[in-house]
């Protein structure tokens, strides 16, 4: 079926075939496609074509491309949010139907680095409470997150056991984090992360690095989180002025 009647750019026309195809279930998640010399026959555009297709559907997390074996569709989000949404992990998985655990890794005691000082604005911080957890889905590990609360704030980290941080600052410090300042990175392959979570080598990361801040507009939690790709995507609402 060609898809030539268009006046955009071919291979644009070429990734939204595919999408649509992939929504139709003509390609099923983690399905092999066709050949590039099939998809292109059937798509009666060149193989050059199709290769800058398959590229952007790669960058935007739709297809897996396995170097020489094939290209494979990739699993939809199962876990969705706006990014200008404070939801925590707990919320996202919960509210996916799903059952949020935790795993505990580490809960220690540090002195902060420079750069943890700056991220804080506050160069009296003397020690940090720094948290390594994994969180998971029905028992699936999702994602890997480091947490990092100055001791002045809470001193028992062994409190953060059952319940989720954004709720604990609230209980047991009075502090209730009113908005956080977000960073989202893609990431290939993690040697020490993307084990843990379970990870085929093709599968990506995105890392949000988040500071949270009081109704007072003051830093108190840092995290760092690693999500499978996979398993979550975010969104964002823009308005225009």
């Amino acid at each position: 079926m060609s898809i030539r009647s268009d006046s955009r750019h071919l291979y644009l026309l070429v990734v939204d075939k595919l999408k649509q195809d992939i929504e139709d279930k003509i390609y099923r998640e983690k399905e092999k496609l066709p050949s590039e010399f099939e998809l292109s026959r059937r798509l009666g555009v060149s193989r050059a074509t199709l290769r800058e297709a398959l590229r952007v559907l790669e960058e935007e997390n739709i297809v897996i491309r396995r170097h020489g074996v094939g290209t494979f569709v990739n699993s939809k989000p199962v876990f969705s949010s706006g990014i200008e949404q404070l939801n925590s992990v707990t919320e996202m998985i919960s509210q996916a139907g799903m059952k949020a655990g935790t795993i505990f890794l580490t809960s220690t005691i540090e002195s902060p680095t420079e750069e943890d000082i700056k991220k804080f604005g506050d160069p009296s911080i003397e020690e940090l409470l720094h948290f390594e957890r994994v969180r998971t889905a029905n028992d699936l590990p999702v994602v890997y997150c480091i947490d990092k609360i100055p001791t002045t704030i809470v001193e028992d980290y062994q409190s953060y056991k059952n319940e989720s941080l954004l709720e604990l600052l609230e209980k047991v410090a009075g502090r209730t984090v009113s908005y956080a300042v977000a960073h989202i990175e893609p990431m290939g392959y993690h040697d020490k992360i993307s084990p843990i979570l379970e990870c085929e080598p093709e599968t990506a990361l995105l890392v949000l690095k988040q500071m949270h801040y009081d109704q007072n507009d003051e830093p108190i939690l840092y995290s760092l989180n690693y999500f499978r790709a996979d398993k979550f995507s975010f969104h964002v609402l823009r308005k225009r002025p």
